[in-house]
């Protein structure tokens, strides 16, 4: 799991008096590591889901809800995640991998389940 370039950036300049503040987050779908900016390996299933997390609290946070995709769109396997600023376009924020590798069919429904999706 891994903070993105521009979420560093802006973490640092907030040490500086810079705000920084994100009003909702999105999970996007990846078929192999997205990298750093969450750019590669973007999965078919594109589109990306909101996620919400419950407070911060020694170091890490939890996702407080469950992100589902419903009647995706193709057969593949996902294996990582990456956190969005946007719906579209956007900044990543985040990135990193599922627990496990998933392969879904087209027409099925992925779920992360809440409290399954931590940051640290």
């Amino acid at each position: 799991m891994s903070i993105s370039n521009y979420a560093e950036n802006a973490m640092l300049d907030a040490l500086r008096n810079t705000s920084f503040a994100v009003a909702a987050t999105y999970l996007q779908l990846h078929t192999g590591d997205p990298g750093e900016d969450g750019t590669s390996s973007v999965a078919t299933e594109s589109t990306r889901q909101a996620v919400s997390f419950d407070a911060a609290a020694t170091g890490s946070m939890v996702s407080s809800g469950n992100v589902t995709w419903t009647n995706v769109s193709t057969t593949e396997t996902y294996t990582h995640w990456s956190m969005w600023d946007a719906s579209t376009a956007g900044n990543c924020l985040w990135t990193g991998s599922l627990a496990s590798s998933a392969s879904v069919d087209a027409g099925d429904t992925f779920q992360i389940t809440s409290l399954t999706l931590t940051l640290d």
